[in-house]
């Protein structure tokens, strides 16, 4: 391991601030603030950065061809492809299968629940994008955990941390190692060291991560996630429902008498929903709104204690005495109704809309009775409040809604369906193109951007995609924000920015050897990450750390490799990576227990990155 010298480690001087470094600085502080604030989603954030690059082009050097150049990146087109690749897996229903493996093999028993849940969720990270995999896996593990008695939350928060340790196996096993492999290699002209990453270039490094956080989520890590969720609890006592679901009997004299459920509803401003009738014929749910209600006609409401009463003091209603709602009242099996969780994925259609604006009910014949943010619930005025990704709605449907909304990418639904419309025929053709993809690139023939297209249109000519899916399958947001901070990165580097953080980071040179500094970027990139994204913070401290690198007289690789893999490590926030934020609601966490959890996970894995980084590559 190389530790240079105190004159090396100094380096040249640090560079005098300029204006366009100011203004290169303003930009990147005000997309901060927006990021951490959340004021727009990220990728409206990132595309605002670009516009504002190119507007200030005389002071940022980024020209409108530069800045719209991240659109035409390799790194962002081949996100694209792998997106629809992973998605065409998921169609074939392969990732289940795996699931119902995993069910076999795991039992009742936690301990082995855990360790299926890491392999099933790790391994194939390694060669499908981490995101989906972490969408595909969350109704069998729930499913899992509930047939274990095992509460969710023991399970959940593994299956996103082992989704991320894993996609550090090989370059398409995130986002983030693909935008690092671009950005290292528009630096390899300035730097002969580096070069494009290989589809196995860091697979030791990413074993060493794997097997190490594996480990502490086995030992450790099992003891500090809490019990959020009670494997036993009914679901309506688990959302706190108990008192806002009421049965009351329609009387003869009542105002609802002749009118449809929807006309009711209609004419009263209280915050009241039917969710149920039920007389002689038999139960009905949604939809309901064109049912006509009759005297004797037992509705369940959901309101609050005042508004029913005050509902049945203006519109002739009793209280059906000595009833309590349950959950088997609400979706009893012989009549084909359920009770499930829906999560919203950050691409939803529905994120910063509100139920009544997407018109939710009529859409999707089913009924939200709450919404889950963490630990926090809604029970009130739901149809008003506006939806934001990672919010978990308790939807009752019937099971032929439930599978439809389990094909629909706008949700995620947290229990498996009955009857998939799965293409498991296709399944050996989808494992068979992926192998194809990876093993093209890894023997050099291709490069990885070239094999991921093939790929796309192999799926598409076999019928694993159908062509009018293929637009679906792509998660535009994390599209448009890898495009729109790419110029950001040019930015950077164009104005000498980048120069002068590193310069300033590599002073720590003067009393730790270059494995501290390495160590140093590491956290720092660590924090960034929790503040913004895994992709803005690739992009912006890579070619802090190649300068930094460069000025203690370091490997500029080892540096890149240290910002990639601690990109990719946020474990101590829901928000800073995408499966920490999918997983957030199904398993009622608090925010804090991402920290509780992940925060000495992130110490051990920097500690055995940095040191697995010194022995396979030196500093």
């Amino acid at each position: 391991m190389l530790v240079p010298d105190l004159a090396m480690q100094t380096g040249s001087a640090v560079p005098e601030l300029t204006v366009e470094m100011v203004v290169v600085f303003a930009i990147a502080a005000a997309a901060f603030v927006l990021f951490a604030t959340e004021a727009f989603p990220p990728d409206i954030t990132a595309l605002i950065v670009m516009v504002v690059l190119i507007i200030l082009g005389p002071w940022t050097g980024i020209s409108p061809e530069e800045g719209i150049s991240g659109f035409a990146n390799d790194a962002t087109i081949t996100v694209l492809a792998m997106l629809v690749l992973s998605a065409g897996v998921s169609q074939t229903g392969a990732v289940q299968q795996l699931g119902e493996r995993m069910a076999s093999f795991a039992g009742d028993d936690e301990r082995k629940q855990l360790a299926a849940t890491l392999a099933f969720a790790g391994i194939p990270s390694g060669v499908l994008n981490n995101t989906p995999i972490v969408a595909m896996l969350i109704p069998v593990v729930s499913d899992l955990a509930n047939r274990g008695n095992t509460s969710p939350s023991k399970l959940l928060i593994p299956l996103s941390y082992a989704s991320m340790v894993g996609g550090m196996l090989t370059l398409i096993g995130t986002s983030t190692n693909l935008i690092a492999s671009s950005v290292t290699a528009q630096l390899a002209g300035q730097y002969p060291s580096l070069h494009r990453f290989s589809m196995f270039e860091f697979t030791g490094l990413g074993v060493i991560v794997f097997v190490v956080g594996t480990a502490y989520i086995m030992t450790i890590g099992r003891r500090l996630i809490p019990e959020r969720l009670s494997p036993e609890e009914d679901i309506l006592e688990e959302y706190e429902l108990t008192p806002y679901l009421t049965e009351v009997i329609v009387d003869a004299d009542s105002t609802f008498v002749g009118q449809t459920v929807e006309e009711a509803l209609e004419e009263t401003d209280l915050d009241v929903d039917v969710v149920q009738l039920v007389r002689e014929e038999g139960t009905f749910m949604e939809p309901l709104a064109g049912n006509r209600i009759r005297p004797g006609d037992i509705l369940v409401v959901r309101a609050d204690f005042g508004t029913l009463r005050e509902l049945m003091l203006t519109e002739g209603l009793s209280l059906v005495a000595f009833s309590q709602v349950t959950e088997e009242e609400l979706g009893p099996e012989q009549e084909g109704q359920n009770l499930v969780e829906l999560v919203i994925p950050s691409w939803s259609s529905l994120v910063t809309e509100t139920l009544e604006s997407t018109t939710f009910r009529e859409r999707y014949d089913a009924n939200v009775l709450a919404i889950r943010r963490g630990s926090e619930l809604v029970r009130e005025r739901m149809d008003r409040t506006q939806i934001r990704r990672g919010d978990t709605l308790l939807v009752q449907a019937t099971q032929n809604s439930i599978n439809r909304l389990t094909m629909d990418r706008d949700f995620i639904v947290a229990q498996l369906a009955t009857e998939p419309d799965y293409r498991r025929a296709k399944i050996p053709l989808a494992i068979a193109i992926i192998l194809g993809v990876v093993g093209l690139a890894a023997l050099g023939i291709f490069d990885i951007l070239t094999t991921a297209l093939a790929g796309v249109v192999a799926m598409i000519l076999t019928g694993i995609v159908k062509p009018n899916e293929l637009y679906d399958s792509v998660e535009w947001d994390v599209i448009f924000l890898l495009a729109g901070l790419i110029p950001l990165g040019i930015a950077f580097e164009g104005t000498g920015a980048a120069n002068l953080v590193g310069a300033v980071v590599a002073s720590s040179a003067d009393f730790l050897p270059a494995i501290g500094v390495l160590w140093v970027f590491y956290v720092i990139t660590t924090l960034v990450t929790a503040v913004v994204s895994n992709s803005a913070s690739v992009i912006l401290m890579i070619p802090v750390a190649v300068e930094a690198a460069t000025r203690v007289g370091g490997d500029p690789f080892a540096f890149v490799l240290a910002v990639t893999f601690a990109s990719s490590a946020d474990f101590m926030t829901p928000i800073g990576y995408q499966t920490n934020l999918l997983v957030y609601g199904p398993g009622g966490y608090k925010f804090t227990d991402y920290f509780r959890v992940g925060a000495p996970l992130q110490l051990v894995l920097s500690i055995a990155t940095v040191f697995g980084i010194a022995v396979i590559w030196g500093v």
